[in-house]
């Protein structure tokens, strides 16, 4: 293999961005209701933990070698006390005082929740999830009783596409869940108003409204994967489970894994689109007519003299320099090779053409 080089230059090099966008369906059907009841009485993709602080939901039943994990269901509230999250000023929620089940972990669930997505205010407190964004603390209304998401990265990749989120629920009886009927409704949630006016004030990127009809009802973060619902979409009307009650009775007297049971009975569909980043280097690598016409292959060589080999049955006067391109590669600026392009076929370089070679580096 012969090599000849040459030194590329700033104007020899470009960048570019792509976002790449695929549509990830979720219907209601996989989330609960497609696959057998364990022991448990739930299905068979869906995980717990003997800790009980959250759900995981799979594609597939878990325990198999072709399962995916799509995403996790947690739910917790604001305070126990204003102290709980370190700032005394805070009255007591409703909810958090009345809880008499996993107190001390759904609190720790909203607290951890909330450092990492809505930080810290400049007293080093951490910030609850303000409900239109604004982080007010003396003004705006707070979600403190949510219902989290957390998506797999494997669905999200880099991260959520700005207005492609729907989640619809249903808030009829624990039978029918969709059905109008008996008084429930279809809830349809989207982030449709983020295209434009999405939040950056959050230490985990960017994010957006949840909202339904024009009541703010959660919100989206889009680098994180992670959906904030609060209580308030199911009217307090609505018997989250038979025997137990509202929502609010769920997130206090009952465990993390059954408010997550009577959540994911209520979702029909979720979708969003996700998004891949893909940077690229693109180098022009240009032999000019002059350049690369000799090869130092020892083949290259006739009677120990660096000249062109005759053709036969052609007069070597007329013969013509010529090489034949097959593979560019890409060096540092110590001569250590960084990467390399193959033809699909060899391009024959002699004085009478140039070549202009599109190199292109994805990362």
């Amino acid at each position: 293999m012969a090599i000849s080089f040459k030194t590329l230059t700033q104007t020899d090099k470009t960048t570019s961005r792509t976002l790449l966008h695929e549509s990830i369906p979720i219907t209601g059907s996989l989330i609960s209701g497609t696959y057998n009841v364990d022991s448990s009485g739930r299905e068979v993709n869906i995980k717990t933990f003997s800790h009980g602080m959250f759900q995981s939901v799979y594609d597939y039943p878990y325990i198999s070698s072709s399962a995916n994990h799509i995403f996790d269901i947690t739910a917790g509230f604001s305070t126990a006390s204003g102290a709980a999250i370190g700032n005394s000023s805070l009255s007591a929620s409703t909810v958090a005082t009345a809880a008499t089940s996993q107190l001390s972990k759904k609190v720790n669930i909203y607290t951890q929740m909330a450092q990492v997505l809505s930080g810290f205010n400049t007293s080093s407190i951490v910030r609850r999830f303000d409900q239109d964004g604004d982080l007010s603390e003396a003004s705006s209304v707070k979600h403190d009783n949510a219902i989290f998401l957390n998506f797999s990265r494997l669905l999200v990749k880099d991260e959520i596409k700005k207005g492609s989120f729907s989640l619809e629920l249903g808030t009829g009886s624990w039978m029918t869940p969709f059905a109008t009927a008996s008084g429930g409704e279809q809830v349809m949630i989207t982030d449709s108003g983020s295209v434009s006016s999405y939040k950056i004030n959050s230490p985990a990127g960017e994010y957006g409204l949840l909202v339904s009809g024009a009541t703010n009802v959660g919100l989206i973060y889009y680098q994180a994967g992670v959906a904030i619902l609060s209580s308030s979409v199911f009217p307090s009307t609505v018997e989250m489970r038979p025997g137990v009650g509202n929502v609010e009775d769920v997130l206090t007297g009952s465990t993390i894994d059954i408010m997550a049971d009577s959540f994911r009975r209520r979702v029909k569909n979720i979708q969003f689109s996700n998004t891949t980043e893909l940077n690229s280097t693109i180098y022009f690598c240009r032999a000019n007519n002059t350049e690369f016409n000799y090869s130092s292959n020892p083949t290259y060589l006739s009677g120990s003299k660096i000249r062109v080999k005759t053709n036969p049955g052609t007069n070597e006067h007329f013969n013509l320099p010529r090489s034949y391109v097959t593979t560019v590669g890409l060096y540092s600026h110590d001569n250590e090779l960084l990467a390399v392009a193959k033809l699909s076929e060899p391009l024959r370089k002699d004085p009478t053409n140039e070549l202009t070679l599109r190199v292109r580096l994805d990362y």
